[in-house]
Protein backbone atom coordinates (compact mmCIF):
# COMPACT_ATOMS: atom_id res chain seq x y z
CA UNK A 1 0.00 0.00 0.00
CA UNK A 2 1.20 3.98 -1.20
CA UNK A 3 2.04 5.26 2.45
CA UNK A 4 1.28 8.77 1.20
CA UNK A 5 -1.33 10.37 3.42
CA UNK A 6 -4.20 11.65 1.27
CA UNK A 7 -6.61 12.65 4.02
CA UNK A 8 -4.15 15.22 4.98
CA UNK A 9 -3.53 15.92 1.35
CA UNK A 10 -7.61 16.98 0.71
CA UNK A 11 -7.10 18.49 4.21
CA UNK A 12 -4.76 20.97 3.28
CA UNK A 13 -5.86 21.50 -0.23
CA UNK A 14 -9.68 22.67 1.53
CA UNK A 15 -8.13 24.78 4.00
CA UNK A 16 -5.76 26.71 1.64
CA UNK A 17 -8.62 27.26 -0.91
CA UNK A 18 -11.10 28.16 2.02
CA UNK A 19 -8.59 30.87 3.20
CA UNK A 20 -8.58 32.02 -0.26
CA UNK A 21 -12.18 32.60 -0.11
CA UNK A 22 -11.98 34.07 3.54
CA UNK A 23 -9.65 36.96 2.10
CA UNK A 24 -11.99 37.32 -1.08
CA UNK A 25 -14.70 38.27 1.05
CA UNK A 26 -12.53 41.18 2.84
CA UNK A 27 -12.06 43.38 -0.46
CA UNK A 28 -15.80 43.13 -1.89
CA UNK A 29 -16.76 46.45 -1.41
CA UNK A 30 -16.80 49.60 -3.94
CA UNK A 31 -15.21 48.03 -7.10
CA UNK A 32 -17.68 44.95 -6.72
CA UNK A 33 -20.98 48.00 -6.20
CA UNK A 34 -19.66 49.60 -9.11
CA UNK A 35 -19.10 46.55 -11.22
CA UNK A 36 -23.20 45.50 -10.26
CA UNK A 37 -24.14 49.08 -11.56
CA UNK A 38 -22.46 48.65 -14.75
CA UNK A 39 -24.11 45.40 -15.62
CA UNK A 40 -27.74 46.46 -14.23
CA UNK A 41 -27.20 49.97 -16.28
CA UNK A 42 -26.42 48.21 -19.43
CA UNK A 43 -28.85 47.14 -22.13
CA UNK A 44 -26.71 44.32 -23.70
CA UNK A 45 -25.95 41.17 -22.41
CA UNK A 46 -22.42 40.03 -20.24
CA UNK A 47 -20.01 38.34 -22.15
CA UNK A 48 -18.16 36.08 -20.41
CA UNK A 49 -14.18 35.03 -21.71
CA UNK A 50 -11.09 33.86 -19.89
CA UNK A 51 -8.18 31.30 -21.36
CA UNK A 52 -7.45 27.80 -19.70
CA UNK A 53 -9.05 27.14 -16.22
CA UNK A 54 -10.56 30.62 -16.22
CA UNK A 55 -12.26 29.88 -19.38
CA UNK A 56 -13.54 26.76 -17.99
CA UNK A 57 -14.73 29.03 -15.04
CA UNK A 58 -16.03 31.49 -17.10
CA UNK A 59 -18.28 28.92 -18.40
CA UNK A 60 -19.70 28.73 -14.99
CA UNK A 61 -19.78 31.98 -14.36
CA UNK A 62 -22.11 32.78 -17.22
CA UNK A 63 -24.44 30.24 -16.96
CA UNK A 64 -25.20 31.28 -14.06
CA UNK A 65 -25.53 34.66 -14.41
CA UNK A 66 -27.68 33.73 -17.17
CA UNK A 67 -29.91 31.31 -15.22
CA UNK A 68 -30.44 33.97 -12.30
CA UNK A 69 -31.78 37.16 -14.90
CA UNK A 70 -28.39 38.24 -16.13
CA UNK A 71 -28.30 38.06 -20.06
CA UNK A 72 -24.92 35.90 -20.40
CA UNK A 73 -22.99 33.91 -22.25
CA UNK A 74 -19.18 32.81 -22.74
CA UNK A 75 -16.77 33.53 -25.87
CA UNK A 76 -13.28 32.13 -26.35
CA UNK A 77 -11.00 34.88 -26.69
CA UNK A 78 -8.83 32.61 -29.37
CA UNK A 79 -12.18 32.45 -30.99
CA UNK A 80 -13.04 36.21 -31.09
CA UNK A 81 -9.56 36.65 -33.05
CA UNK A 82 -11.21 34.52 -35.12
CA UNK A 83 -14.38 36.02 -35.85
CA UNK A 84 -16.55 35.62 -32.88
CA UNK A 85 -15.97 38.96 -31.90
CA UNK A 86 -18.98 39.64 -34.46
CA UNK A 87 -21.04 38.38 -31.59
CA UNK A 88 -20.38 41.16 -29.06
CA UNK A 89 -22.02 44.50 -29.57
CA UNK A 90 -21.44 47.94 -28.37
CA UNK A 91 -24.38 47.06 -25.55
CA UNK A 92 -22.97 44.47 -24.28
CA UNK A 93 -20.41 44.29 -21.24
CA UNK A 94 -17.09 42.06 -21.16
CA UNK A 95 -16.36 39.87 -18.03
CA UNK A 96 -13.11 39.30 -18.79
CA UNK A 97 -11.04 36.87 -16.59
CA UNK A 98 -7.37 36.05 -16.66
CA UNK A 99 -5.83 35.65 -12.94
CA UNK A 100 -2.36 37.37 -14.35
CA UNK A 101 -4.22 39.94 -16.34
CA UNK A 102 -1.36 39.56 -19.23
CA UNK A 103 -3.32 36.38 -21.02
CA UNK A 104 -2.08 37.34 -24.51
CA UNK A 105 -5.63 36.33 -26.38
CA UNK A 106 -7.77 38.13 -23.83
CA UNK A 107 -4.60 41.59 -23.88
CA UNK A 108 -5.45 40.79 -28.14
CA UNK A 109 -8.87 42.17 -28.31
CA UNK A 110 -8.36 45.07 -25.74
CA UNK A 111 -7.79 47.42 -28.58
CA UNK A 112 -10.86 46.49 -30.42
CA UNK A 113 -13.19 46.13 -27.22
CA UNK A 114 -12.15 50.11 -25.96
CA UNK A 115 -12.48 51.38 -29.89
CA UNK A 116 -16.10 49.90 -29.81
CA UNK A 117 -16.50 51.63 -26.66
CA UNK A 118 -17.61 48.25 -25.13
CA UNK A 119 -17.24 48.14 -20.98
CA UNK A 120 -14.67 45.83 -19.42
CA UNK A 121 -15.24 44.14 -16.13
CA UNK A 122 -11.68 42.41 -14.94
CA UNK A 123 -11.19 39.81 -12.58
CA UNK A 124 -7.86 39.17 -11.99
CA UNK A 125 -4.66 39.03 -9.42
CA UNK A 126 -2.64 41.58 -10.55
CA UNK A 127 -4.32 45.07 -10.10
CA UNK A 128 -0.93 46.31 -12.11
CA UNK A 129 -1.60 44.30 -14.88
CA UNK A 130 -2.53 45.62 -18.13
CA UNK A 131 -6.00 43.87 -18.14
CA UNK A 132 -6.59 45.53 -14.74
CA UNK A 133 -5.87 49.17 -15.42
CA UNK A 134 -7.93 48.99 -19.16
CA UNK A 135 -10.84 47.59 -17.53
CA UNK A 136 -13.67 50.31 -16.68
CA UNK A 137 -13.96 48.33 -13.25
CA UNK A 138 -11.73 45.94 -11.97
CA UNK A 139 -12.19 43.00 -9.40
CA UNK A 140 -9.31 41.73 -7.57
CA UNK A 141 -9.03 37.41 -7.24
CA UNK A 142 -5.51 37.31 -5.47
CA UNK A 143 -4.60 34.56 -3.22
CA UNK A 144 -1.35 34.33 -1.47
CA UNK A 145 -1.09 30.88 -2.45
CA UNK A 146 -2.61 28.30 -4.88
CA UNK A 147 -3.42 24.52 -3.29
CA UNK A 148 -1.06 23.14 -5.52
CA UNK A 149 2.22 22.16 -3.65
CA UNK A 150 4.04 24.01 -6.53
CA UNK A 151 2.24 26.93 -6.34
CA UNK A 152 1.42 26.09 -9.96
CA UNK A 153 -1.85 24.20 -10.81
CA UNK A 154 -4.64 27.14 -10.81
CA UNK A 155 -6.52 25.92 -7.82
CA UNK A 156 -6.85 28.56 -4.64
CA UNK A 157 -7.74 30.80 -7.42
CA UNK A 158 -10.18 29.15 -9.45
CA UNK A 159 -12.00 28.75 -6.24
CA UNK A 160 -11.81 32.45 -5.39
CA UNK A 161 -13.13 33.34 -9.21
CA UNK A 162 -16.35 31.13 -8.84
CA UNK A 163 -16.92 32.38 -5.53
CA UNK A 164 -17.08 36.14 -6.72
CA UNK A 165 -18.97 35.04 -9.91
CA UNK A 166 -21.58 33.59 -7.59
CA UNK A 167 -21.28 36.48 -5.39
CA UNK A 168 -21.88 38.71 -8.81
CA UNK A 169 -24.67 36.63 -9.56
CA UNK A 170 -26.65 36.69 -6.53
CA UNK A 171 -26.09 40.49 -5.88
CA UNK A 172 -27.61 41.20 -9.17
CA UNK A 173 -30.94 38.55 -8.54
CA UNK A 174 -31.28 40.18 -5.35
CA UNK A 175 -31.45 43.80 -6.98
CA UNK A 176 -33.09 42.53 -9.93
CA UNK A 177 -36.09 40.93 -7.59
CA UNK A 178 -35.73 37.66 -9.41
CA UNK A 179 -38.18 35.19 -8.09
CA UNK A 180 -38.52 31.72 -8.12
CA UNK A 181 -41.24 31.82 -10.65
CA UNK A 182 -38.28 33.83 -12.95
CA UNK A 183 -36.00 31.35 -12.19
CA UNK A 184 -38.39 28.28 -12.67
CA UNK A 185 -39.01 29.71 -16.12
CA UNK A 186 -35.24 29.64 -17.31
CA UNK A 187 -35.01 25.59 -15.89
CA UNK A 188 -38.41 24.59 -17.43
CA UNK A 189 -37.16 21.12 -18.32
CA UNK A 190 -36.32 19.89 -14.52
CA UNK A 191 -37.73 18.66 -11.68
CA UNK A 192 -37.42 22.35 -10.31
CA UNK A 193 -38.91 23.63 -13.22
CA UNK A 194 -41.80 21.34 -12.80
CA UNK A 195 -41.75 22.24 -9.34
CA UNK A 196 -42.00 25.91 -9.76
CA UNK A 197 -44.25 26.28 -12.43
CA UNK A 198 -46.66 23.34 -12.52
CA UNK A 199 -50.06 24.42 -10.85
CA UNK A 200 -53.22 22.57 -10.02
CA UNK A 201 -55.01 24.05 -13.01
CA UNK A 202 -52.64 21.57 -15.17
CA UNK A 203 -53.17 17.98 -13.52
CA UNK A 204 -56.90 18.16 -12.32
CA UNK A 205 -59.24 16.52 -13.35
CA UNK A 206 -62.80 17.98 -14.48
CA UNK A 207 -66.06 17.86 -15.68
CA UNK A 208 -68.14 14.20 -15.64
CA UNK A 209 -64.42 13.05 -14.07
CA UNK A 210 -65.52 14.38 -10.59
CA UNK A 211 -68.21 11.87 -8.64
CA UNK A 212 -70.98 13.55 -7.68
CA UNK A 213 -73.96 12.73 -5.50
CA UNK A 214 -77.13 14.49 -3.93
CA UNK A 215 -77.13 15.04 -0.40
CA UNK A 216 -79.94 12.85 -0.17
CA UNK A 217 -78.81 9.83 -2.21
CA UNK A 218 -78.73 6.63 -0.20
CA UNK A 219 -75.01 5.83 1.12
CA UNK A 220 -74.79 2.64 -0.82
CA UNK A 221 -75.62 4.43 -4.07
CA UNK A 222 -73.05 7.03 -2.54
CA UNK A 223 -70.50 4.18 -2.57
CA UNK A 224 -71.24 2.41 -5.49
CA UNK A 225 -70.34 6.50 -6.94
CA UNK A 226 -66.87 5.94 -5.36
CA UNK A 227 -65.76 2.70 -6.65
CA UNK A 228 -67.00 3.71 -10.48
CA UNK A 229 -64.53 7.25 -10.07
CA UNK A 230 -61.74 5.82 -8.72
CA UNK A 231 -60.94 8.63 -6.65
CA UNK A 232 -61.79 7.21 -3.11
CA UNK A 233 -63.97 9.80 -2.69
CA UNK A 234 -67.17 11.75 -4.00
CA UNK A 235 -68.55 15.24 -3.89
CA UNK A 236 -72.17 15.93 -2.28
CA UNK A 237 -74.27 18.61 -3.55
CA UNK A 238 -77.79 20.12 -3.01
CA UNK A 239 -80.83 19.66 -5.21
CA UNK A 240 -79.60 22.97 -7.38
CA UNK A 241 -75.88 21.48 -7.51
CA UNK A 242 -74.49 23.79 -4.76
CA UNK A 243 -71.34 21.92 -3.70
CA UNK A 244 -72.03 20.72 -0.13
CA UNK A 245 -68.86 18.45 1.45
CA UNK A 246 -67.42 15.03 0.37
CA UNK A 247 -67.66 11.51 1.53
CA UNK A 248 -64.70 9.60 1.16
CA UNK A 249 -63.61 5.49 2.20
CA UNK A 250 -61.75 7.19 5.15
CA UNK A 251 -65.28 8.37 6.33
CA UNK A 252 -67.14 5.23 5.72
CA UNK A 253 -65.18 3.97 7.71
CA UNK A 254 -65.44 6.12 10.59
CA UNK A 255 -69.21 5.26 10.12
CA UNK A 256 -68.63 2.00 10.13
CA UNK A 257 -67.15 2.63 13.78
CA UNK A 258 -70.00 4.78 14.87
CA UNK A 259 -72.31 1.53 14.18
CA UNK A 260 -73.91 3.59 11.14
CA UNK A 261 -77.01 1.49 9.18
CA UNK A 262 -75.10 1.82 5.82
CA UNK A 263 -78.62 0.46 4.59
CA UNK A 264 -80.62 3.37 5.46
CA UNK A 265 -77.87 6.66 5.97
CA UNK A 266 -78.27 9.20 3.93
CA UNK A 267 -74.54 10.21 2.41
CA UNK A 268 -75.67 13.93 3.26
CA UNK A 269 -76.02 12.98 6.84
CA UNK A 270 -72.45 11.65 7.40
CA UNK A 271 -70.27 13.77 4.70
CA UNK A 272 -67.53 16.11 5.56
CA UNK A 273 -68.51 20.02 4.85
CA UNK A 274 -64.90 21.62 5.19
CA UNK A 275 -62.58 19.27 2.92
CA UNK A 276 -59.00 21.03 2.02
CA UNK A 277 -59.91 23.09 -0.66
CA UNK A 278 -57.31 24.74 -2.65
CA UNK A 279 -57.31 27.59 -5.89
CA UNK A 280 -56.40 25.91 -9.31
CA UNK A 281 -53.58 28.65 -9.24
CA UNK A 282 -52.06 26.90 -6.78
CA UNK A 283 -48.31 25.44 -7.24
CA UNK A 284 -48.67 21.32 -7.39
CA UNK A 285 -45.92 21.38 -4.96
CA UNK A 286 -47.55 23.27 -2.22
CA UNK A 287 -50.81 21.40 -2.72
CA UNK A 288 -48.30 17.80 -2.13
CA UNK A 289 -46.97 19.49 1.11
CA UNK A 290 -50.32 20.26 2.05
CA UNK A 291 -51.34 16.78 1.56
CA UNK A 292 -48.49 14.69 3.03
CA UNK A 293 -49.06 16.67 6.72
CA UNK A 294 -52.90 16.21 6.55
CA UNK A 295 -52.21 12.73 5.32
CA UNK A 296 -54.90 12.92 2.39
CA UNK A 297 -54.89 11.71 -0.49
CA UNK A 298 -57.31 13.83 -2.62
CA UNK A 299 -57.64 17.61 -2.84
CA UNK A 300 -60.53 19.55 -3.94
CA UNK A 301 -60.08 22.62 -6.55
CA UNK A 302 -61.79 26.19 -7.09
CA UNK A 303 -61.37 28.74 -9.16
CA UNK A 304 -61.72 32.52 -8.17
CA UNK A 305 -65.49 32.79 -7.85
CA UNK A 306 -64.77 29.92 -5.60
CA UNK A 307 -66.92 27.15 -7.92
CA UNK A 308 -65.50 23.46 -7.48
CA UNK A 309 -64.12 23.00 -10.90
CA UNK A 310 -61.60 19.76 -10.05
CA UNK A 311 -59.83 17.26 -7.90
CA UNK A 312 -56.20 16.57 -7.68
CA UNK A 313 -55.11 13.06 -6.33
CA UNK A 314 -51.84 12.68 -4.47
CA UNK A 315 -50.58 10.11 -7.65
CA UNK A 316 -51.39 12.73 -9.94
CA UNK A 317 -48.97 15.63 -8.26
CA UNK A 318 -45.94 12.61 -7.61
CA UNK A 319 -46.30 11.07 -11.45
CA UNK A 320 -45.72 15.33 -12.68
CA UNK A 321 -42.40 14.50 -11.08
CA UNK A 322 -42.03 17.62 -8.98
CA UNK A 323 -39.58 15.67 -6.69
Amino acid sequence: MNSFDYVQSARRTIRLETEAIAALEERIGEDFRRACDLILAGKGRVIVTGMGKSGHIGKKIAATLASTGTPAFFVHPGEASHGDLGMITKDDIVLAISYSGTSNEIVTLLPLLKRTGINIISMTGNPQSILAEVAEVHLNIYVATEACPLDLAPTSSTSATLVLGDALAIALLEARGFTAEDFAFSHPGGALGRKLLLRLSDIMHTGDEIPRVSSDTPLLEALMVISAKGFGMTTVTDATGQFLGIYTDGDLRRSIDRGVDIHSAKVGDLMNPNPKILRDSTLAAEALKLMEESKINVLLVSNAENHLIGIVKINDILRAGII
